[in-house]
């Protein structure tokens, strides 16, 4: 992309300024889409049917410097502009070299968030803007996306294979960012760890384990005030082609009904054109007499580039759609995208 505008502001102060330069440069970029969309879903209110066109228009903020110490800082903003203007995604990293690199997760970029859905598709997560309240399955990670500090290692290579480790703490669970100087109500902390490895074959094995500290107690009755997540994954990419599974599991708090999703994904990916096609389900487990009404999610999808313009389409299906055995939601989305 090219930079639309380059704003020249005021040297970080002190120890981060950067090395020989008395200012930085943000750089902006972003995209506009333009999307028609269609939805059939007789399982919830009318108002959630019909048709309609809409222009998204995102902005992306960059900015990077180096310290005295030889450390770097990079921030990053997007804001969103559909409807009204706000903060999608915004986070600060420091990179230490050998030592590693910290993260700030104002809003969204935790490891564990970055791993709920990593199946190959064209156009997006077969659950993206289709699934009804309590049908998305992308649960693992969101309760540590915002608000968050994230550690990971330098990555580790050795013969074909790299390592990637992170950990992400979060002092206010399920709550988000606060302002600065601010605080949260909440002190329940959230952690989560993340393991990625790559092999040059093209294989890639990854998961992780989240846990939200309530600090309560567990029975024979109950799942107890904690909350527990895991998550695994497996891709392999050959040539143009990749698949991939993944599987979750949330143990939940206070008694409520714990979740299991499963996902997977083929994709096509050849010069300016590609094509997938993926499922998800959901599945959610009550403690006793309840009967497990599985969510499923599916979704073809087909993209193609020319130059700074991208096409791309969407058909995507959700069964027993808001936990109504038999019922679906069906939506079609077609889109037009410029970069700039």
């Amino acid at each position: 992309m090219n930079n639309l505008k380059k704003l020249g502001l005021t040297a970080l102060a002190g120890s981060l300024a950067v090395t020989g330069a008395n200012a930085t440069e943000y750089a902006v970029t972003g995209d506009a889409v333009i999307k028609y969309a269609s939805i059939d879903a007789p399982a919830s209110a009318q108002t959630l049917n019909g048709k309609g066109v809409g222009v998204d228009t995102d902005l992306y903020f960059n900015a990077s410097g180096e310290l005295d110490n030889g450390f770097t800082v990079a921030f990053f903003q997007a804001a969103n502009t559909d409807s009204s203007w706000s903060n999608s995604s915004s986070q600060v990293t420091v990179g230490m070299g050998s030592l590693g690199t910290l993260k700030i997760n104002n809003v969204a970029g935790a490891a564990g968030n970055g791993i709920d859905d990593v199946m190959p598709a064209a156009y997006n997560e077969t659950w993206d803007g289709l699934a009804l309240a309590g049908d998305n399955p992308s649960f693992f990670g969101s309760s540590t996306a915002s608000g968050s500090l994230t550690y990971s290692i330098p990555a580790q290579e050795l013969m074909g294979v790299t390592v990637n480790a992170s950990l992400d703490y979060d002092p206010a669970a399920d709550v988000g960012s606060t302002t600065a100087g601010g605080v949260n109500v909440s002190s329940v902390v959230g952690t989560a760890m993340v393991l990625k490895i790559d092999h040059e074959s093209g294989l890639s094995i990854g998961g992780g384990v989240e846990s939200i500290e309530n600090g309560g107690t567990k029975s024979a009755t109950s799942t107890g005030n904690d909350e527990d997540n895991i998550t695994a994954y497996v891709k392999y990419s050959a040539g143009p082609i990749s698949v991939g599974y993944q599987e979750a599991y949330q143990n939940s708090a206070n008694g409520a009904a714990d979740n299991e999703a499963d996902f997977w994904a083929v994709a096509y990916a050849a010069d300016n054109f590609s094509i997938s096609y993926g499922e998800s389900t959901l599945a959610n487990h009550q403690l006793a007499g309840s009967t497990v009404v599985e969510r499923q999610n599916e979704s073809i999808q087909a993209t193609y580039t020319m130059g700074a313009m991208t096409l791309g389409a969407a058909l995507s299906e959700t069964g027993n759609a808001g936990g109504s055995a038999g019922k679906k939601y069906e939506e079609t989305e077609l889109s037009v995208s410029f970069a700039f």
